[in-house]
């Protein structure tokens, strides 16, 4: 079994006294997916809507659409937008919270559903499922996806002139790509996205290191120490491969959580480190407001 998958596990580890039919995900940003259990209802952080305007809405992509997140402040005009990427579990409470959280500081937070022509992760029993799903989105699809998340935002009252994004294992690699992608993005916040490998070589023939030097905007990485699926060598390679690039490049940089492991933000499972989770949440928004967004 490759080392990110054990790595991906050992960051659940599910309480076996939880029936996890009372988690599956029934919609976007409504419960969790069935091959991850919360470990406990007062462990997450929940996010009221109040002054908010959020919920599921239609992303129109090409000949698609597909659905997502957003959720905006009521009383703010314009406000900056910041792409949410979900892990590979899709668009489930936690990052529907996210979005909420984001709201609360002033974005406009949208969170696509990037992997539903693929199939359905929030019903996979087994994270090895999951996988195979996520698997055959391809890095284009993908990044296609987050620009039309752009135009719906526009379309929708969001300032897309100060464009940031963030994203969570999974979607912390989305967001190395994507800001090597996107003329548009002002600043991207990575959090414990590996480096130097795709799921699918196929479909995701480039990796974060193979863009390092060409990123059209600065990302601030979030990793843990103590992740066994991102070796402190990759972390320290990207790092060197940021140092040869451009402006946005040599302006990126990592901070590395000595004591957290993967997945430290996640405070719906038992990775959940709240000190560095925190600590990176206001670095983040810090990151964001010096960015210009």
């Amino acid at each position: 079994m490759p080392i990110f998958i054990e790595e991906e596990l050992k960051s659940l580890l599910p309480d076996p006294k939880i029936d996890r039919r009372h988690f599956i995900r029934a919609s976007v940003g409504i419960g969790f997916a069935a091959a991850v259990a919360p470990i406990a209802a007062q462990t997450q952080i929940k996010t009221d809507t109040e002054g908010l305007i959020a919920g599921a809405v239609q992303i129109a992509t090409g000949k698609d659409s597909i659905p997502g997140y957003r959720a905006k402040p009521a009383q703010v005009n314009k406000p900056a937008v910041v792409l949410v990427v979900s892990e590979i579990f899709g668009v489930h409470e936690h990052i529907a919270d996210l979005c909420r959280r984001l709201a609360k500081a002033g974005y406009y937070a949208i969170a696509p559903e990037l992997f539903v022509r693929q199939g359905d992760v929030a019903h996979q029993a087994s994270i090895k499922e999951v996988i195979d799903v996520v698997a055959q989105a391809s890095d284009a699809q993908v990044l296609g996806d987050l620009d039309a998340c752009v135009a719906h935002a526009a379309a929708d009252g969001g300032d897309a002139g100060r464009l940031a994004i963030t994203g969570f294992c999974w979607g912390g690699r989305i967001v190395w790509m994507y800001a090597a992608h996107s003329k548009a993005l002002k600043a991207g916040a990575a959090w414990y996205g590996r480096l130097t490998s795709g799921f699918n070589p196929a479909l995701q023939p480039t990796n974060p290191i193979d863009v390092a030097a060409s990123l059209q905007a600065p990302v601030l990485g979030f990793y843990g120490g103590q992740d066994d699926g991102i070796s402190q060598d990759s972390i320290e390679r990207m790092r060197a491969a940021l140092a040869q690039g451009g402006g946005p490049s040599r302006a990126s940089w990592i901070i590395v959580y000595p004591d957290a492991p993967h997945a430290f933000n996640a405070d719906y499972r038992p990775s959940y480190r709240p000190e560095a989770a925190h600590d990176a949440w206001r670095r983040m928004l810090a990151w964001f407001a010096e960015q210009g967004v």
